[in-house]
């Protein structure tokens, strides 16, 4: 169901149909993921209202904006809700490859809409959060806001679009960022052009309150833009990343992830070595195949376009839950919860490149 947006104010809230609430107001279509408890990780429902809302709002004059935002103090969005394709997988049923094609086409409407789209990052970002903000014009942090594509850590790989805007953030900061699966911070997201605008949690009912007020001039992306000049920066001093940049520059664009830990133990770069031997210790709890196939995507990323990026991510995906390591993942983080992953292979040493090369195979011939 999609809100009746010809009115001045309209609203969809729907007590059945309710994780996704949709409303206009003066010529701008609110969204918000409503699943707070949940930290408003995504169904499959979810992503067919928004796709059926904002494909409606890309039809009618008399919308010219879309601001996206979740419900609660703790998170945009936490990603795709991994249990219930665990679930799928589990039962024989055809749910999780369902999810991912219209995931990905939902965040691929985002990177085409054709009207401007704000998203509030606020609180956790991740995952299939990230891949529903990456596509907009005007993405805002705040001081709670937590950025990450975290999918190795389970024994996946960074998706929705990750093969695409990771490896586009300058140097090797991407790569790191999807190899290790850590979280950034606002000043950080900035820095990396993973967001455009900074705003204080606190100034956001402002902001809400101006959008509803403000007075269409311009083009509707720069009546945006100016009212988010009034109220927000763009940049924040002390981002920890641009300090660490020489360091992850030259690890992260060593030949594989053997490699990388190995260095990272073994050569200090500026002053970075506590912070080396950390990431060496992170990336040793990661799914080694998850983490190589990943830094082969991303590399190929570089050189592909957005539409062959999702493209690939499916490839990936049609082979992950029978050969990867997502199944293992899941199951040791949130269904047993015993945090022991018994990944395969079990370790870096034991992860051959011809067991990484083999999940790309037959992807030149679908239109790389």
């Amino acid at each position: 169901m999609t809100a009746q947006a010809s009115s001045p104010r309209t609203s969809s809230m729907d007590a059945t149909q309710n994780e996704v609430l949709a409303e206009v107001r003066n010529h701008i279509g609110h969204l918000t993921l409503n699943r707070p408890a949940g930290l408003n990780a995504l169904t499959l429902d979810m992503v067919r209202q928004l796709q059926q809302h904002l494909d409606a709002w890309a039809a009618d004059a008399y919308i010219h904006a879309v601001v996206l935002r979740g419900a609660g103090e703790k998170a945009f969005c936490a990603g795709g809700d991994i249990r219930s394709l665990y679930d799928s997988h589990k039962s024989g049923d055809t749910l999780h490859e369902d999810f991912f094609v219209e995931e990905y086409a939902l965040d691929l409407t985002i990177h085409h809409y054709r009207k401007p789209v704000l998203a509030l990052m606020d609180g956790f970002v991740l995952g299939g959060g990230m891949g529903l903000v990456q596509g907009a014009d005007l993405r805002v942090v705040t001081e709670k806001s937590r950025l990450a594509m975290p999918e190795v850590a389970i024994g996946y790989f960074p998706d929705v679009g990750g093969s695409y805007f990771l490896p586009r953030i300058p140097g090797e900061l991407g790569i790191y960022l999807g190899v290790s699966g850590v979280q950034i911070r606002a000043a950080d997201a900035l820095y990396c052009g993973l967001a455009d605008w900074y705003l204080d949690s606190s100034k956001l009912g402002t902001l809400d309150e101006q959008l509803d007020h403000l007075e269409w001039h311009d083009t509707p992306l720069k009546d945006l833009q100016n009212l988010l000049a009034r109220h927000a920066v763009q940049t924040l001093p002390d981002a920890p990343l641009e300090a660490l940049r020489p360091a992850i520059d030259h690890f992260f664009a060593l030949p594989d992830v053997p490699s990388i830990v190995e260095q990272l133990r073994a050569v200090t770069v500026a002053d970075s070595h506590e912070w080396a031997t950390t990431t060496a210790d992170l990336l040793e709890t990661r799914s080694p195949l998850a983490m190589g196939v990943t830094l082969e995507m991303l590399r190929r990323g570089r050189h592909l376009s957005l539409e062959h990026c999702f493209a690939l991510e499916l490839h990936l995906d049609r082979q992950w839950f029978e050969r990867g390591d997502l199944i293992e993942g899941v199951r040791a983080l949130l269904i047993d919860k015993d945090k022991s992953p018994r990944w395969n292979p079990p370790t870096l040493a034991a992860l051959h490149a011809e067991h990484v090369a083999s999940f790309f195979h037959g992807f030149e011939e679908s239109g790389s």
